[in-house]
């Protein structure tokens, strides 16, 4: 959605898509936004507790059910396993995405990694298509003014023209593009505690050939999980930054992290947004 100064100025429902790498700081915006009259979407929390919860708790039974205690009291319908995913909590859906790698290690073998990877891409394109409807819902049922799109950082990655085309129509998607001091903080931060991640398929061939010749190893069950995670990262990362670019040029704005800090509450962020739709040619 591309608006001159005066059309946002003059926007009384608005409506924000945050673009950019887990880490950026989308998260802590929404919090500081949902304090001023702004409706927080997160878009993994959508697809935790609505298109991926059951897969979830499958995999959480499959665990349990290793445990012979467990496993006799699940299968008498003693006991019942649910999530307790929220805004704030949102590790059950990293956990069941999972890692690649040596099982021992609690890694995942390559067909299940796919498995669980492309579960999680149709989640996230359905979470994203879900949107518009949450913008209505937002307003009619909940009162809320505006309303703020948490996407996840995988959302460059889908492939799907039409979620952007959606998102475009009813969002203004602001792409928050890490300064080189917060690119290596970034990557920094994913080296201390590696975390599932979401790859392209053809990304993720393409390099785990790559790991695997550098690393000599003949199999994925002998990739320790959370060293690959590591070494995929900064890949990751700088693979995705032309992608977010190239949505941000078509479809919406750019901001960066350093401006991104030094916004403390919902006044400061419209003003940074009208200074970022007044400099866009």
């Amino acid at each position: 959605m591309k608006l001159s100064v005066k059309e946002f100025q003059a926007w009384e429902n608005k409506c924000i898509t945050l673009l950019g790498m887990s880490g950026v700081g989308k998260t802590r915006l929404a919090y500081i936004l949902r304090k001023h009259n702004w409706f927080h979407y997160s878009g993994d929390y959508r697809i935790g507790t609505r298109y991926l919860d059951e897969a979830i708790l499958d995999n959480i039974k499959q665990q349990a059910m290793q445990i012979p205690f467990l496993r006799d009291l699940l299968r008498s319908d003693s006991i019942y396993i649910c999530n307790n995913i929220n805004v704030d909590n949102l590790k059950p859906v990293s956990s069941f995405l999972g890692k690649l790698g040596n099982p021992e290690q609690g890694g995942l073998g390559l067909k299940e990694f796919k498995r669980r990877q492309e579960l999680h891409r149709q989640a996230e394109i359905a979470a994203m298509k879900d949107v518009p409807e949450f913008i209505r819902k937002a307003r009619e049922i909940y009162g809320y003014q505006h309303f703020v799109n948490d996407a996840g950082g995988s959302i460059s990655e889908l492939d799907d023209p039409e979620v952007l085309q959606i998102l475009d129509q009813h969002t203004l998607i602001l792409y928050i593009k890490a300064t080189e001091k917060d690119e290596q903080a970034l990557i920094q931060r994913a080296e201390k505690g590696p975390k599932p991640l979401y790859y392209r398929e053809a990304f993720l061939d393409e390099q785990l050939i790559l790991y695997q010749k550098e690393k000599n190893l003949s199999y994925v069950a002998l990739i320790d999980p959370d060293e690959f995670v590591r070494w995929m990262f900064p890949r990751l990362f700088y693979s995705r930054l032309p992608r977010y670019q190239a949505i941000a040029d078509k479809y919406g704005y750019t901001i960066t992290t350093d401006e991104l800090s030094q916004v403390q509450d919902e006044a400061d962020f419209l003003d940074l947004l009208e200074t970022v739709v007044g400099r866009k040619p």
